[in-house]
Formats: C-alpha cells, structure tokens, sequence
C-alpha cells in the first residue's frame, strides 16, 4: 500500500503513479492526521510511505503520525520524499521511525520537485520551464522506482553525515519557531468564505469567526496548503506573498500530455 501526505499535489502525484505501477492502492492520510485516527492499516504488499520534505526532514506532524499508527502485514517498507532539491536527513529520521516499529527499511530516493514555499523571501521562484523540466524528468523516474519496489530491490541511498544532523537536528525547531509564525496569515477581500482552506490544513490550525477564516496560535507546519489550494488567491502571508505566483501541480500537468 501507498501512503502518503501531499499539500500540492507533488506527493500525491507520485504516491499514485507508484500505486499504478505497483498495482497497489494508495491512501492519502490528510484526513487521518487531522482527526488523529490512528487505526491500524493493513497491506499484504510492501508499504511505501511518500512524505514530502519541510526544513531538510519529514513534516513533524507526519513523523509523529507514523510512529502512533500501527502498520500490519507486510513488514517492509520503501521510503518515497519529495523536496526541492534537498532531502536532508529525513531517510535517517524514516529509518529511525521504521526500525522502532520492528519492520525492515528497504530505502528511500527523493523526486526533486518544483517548490511549493512562498511564505519566506529565501527561495526565489522558480522559472516555469524549470518547474516543467521538473515534473517530466519526476515522471520519468517513477517507473525505475515502481521496478525497485516490484522487485523487492533495496534502494540504495546517499549517506547523510554527521555534521548535517549536527547542523540540522538543532537548526529546525529555531527555524519553526521564528520563521514559522502563524500571525502573518490574512485574507483579503477576494475570500468566498468556503472554507477550503480549513479542510487541508492537516493540523486544524484554521477555524472560521465572522465567514472569515483565522490562523490559530502557533499550531502551523507552513506546508502551505491553505494558501495554494485558495480557489480566488485571497490568502496573503505579511508582504511576502503578494505578488507571488501560486503552485499547484495539476496547473502543469499539460506538460506530461
């Protein structure tokens, strides 16, 4: 079974080409986190959990999903990331997460995606003909990938050294806390009120006063889901956003046709 966590379609899009492939089914566990349904899941066929990668790791809120719900029947598992070009330690933390559970970690590979953070000046946009060459050079991986899986291969992965966890392990809490702040999120008259926006936060970090939504305490992954997935683009982050192109990956699926 495909697992998998996706905000902007990049997880979902490889999570249920793998599934294809593998002719497997695949399970999107927004809705699970959310409501913290930790209900055991089962799958006769190996488990390939598709996480994408928020500062150099897995998003907190999935790796702590993971290591609650109980995974039955087969007992390996195949590790799937999506980032911007950079996986950091998150095969490390996965392998940690994988080995307390008692099942076998048989690897993981990253699918270099185009980026999806806007709430922060640090990452410039990406022009649209990389954001294309991306997507199909991903397409094109995935079938190699889906032969590993087939084959009960290991996917041999790249070493992390000791200082990027030296370097990230104490780097990623200080980033969340002063570069993830909840307060900076507003609407702007365009809001329809339809609340989308609320219905793909995994965390539940939006709730609705006056048809308008707001931003609650400091519960926020930034995955940037309810800013993206803004039917009218009504959903602003400071001064930062504004004149910010919107990703979702089903806006470049012409590419791929």
């Amino acid at each position: 079974m495909v697992l998998y966590f996706s905000a902007t379609g990049n997880t979902e899009y490889v999570a249920k080409e793998l599934a294809k492939l593998l002719e497997d089914e695949s399970l999107d566990l927004l809705n699970r986190i959310r409501d913290k349904d930790y209900t055991g899941i089962h799958s006769d066929k190996t488990f390939v959990i598709c996480a994408p990668v928020y500062v150099c790791e897995m998003p907190k809120f999935m790796a702590e999903y993971l290591k609650k719900v109980e995974l039955t029947g087969n007992r390996e598992v195949y590790f799937i990331f999506t980032s911007g070009g950079y996986t950091g330690i998150g095969g490390v933390l996965a392998k940690g997460i994988i080995r307390k559970k008692g099942m076998i970690f048989k690897g993981y590979t990253e699918f270099k995606m185009p980026r999806n953070y806007i709430a922060n000046n640090t990452y410039p946009e990406l022009p649209i003909e990389e954001i294309e060459n991306r997507i199909v050079n991903v397409s094109q991986k995935i079938p190699q990938i889906a032969e590993y899986i087939k084959n009960g291969e290991r996917i041999k992965y790249r070493y992390v050294w000791l200082f990027e966890k030296i370097i990230t392990i104490p780097f990623n809490p200080v980033w969340i806390k002063i570069r993830q702040q909840v307060k900076p999120f507003y609407v702007n008259d365009k809001c329809m009120s339809c609340g989308k926006c609320e219905k793909v936060c995994p965390l539940k970090a939006i709730s609705f006063e006056d048809g308008k939504p707001v931003w609650n305490g400091t519960n926020c992954a930034h995955c940037m889901s309810c800013i993206q997935n803004c039917p009218v683009e009504a959903i602003e982050y400071g001064n930062i956003t504004q004149e910010k192109r919107r990703y979702l990956l089903k806006k470049y699926m012409y590419v791929l046709k």
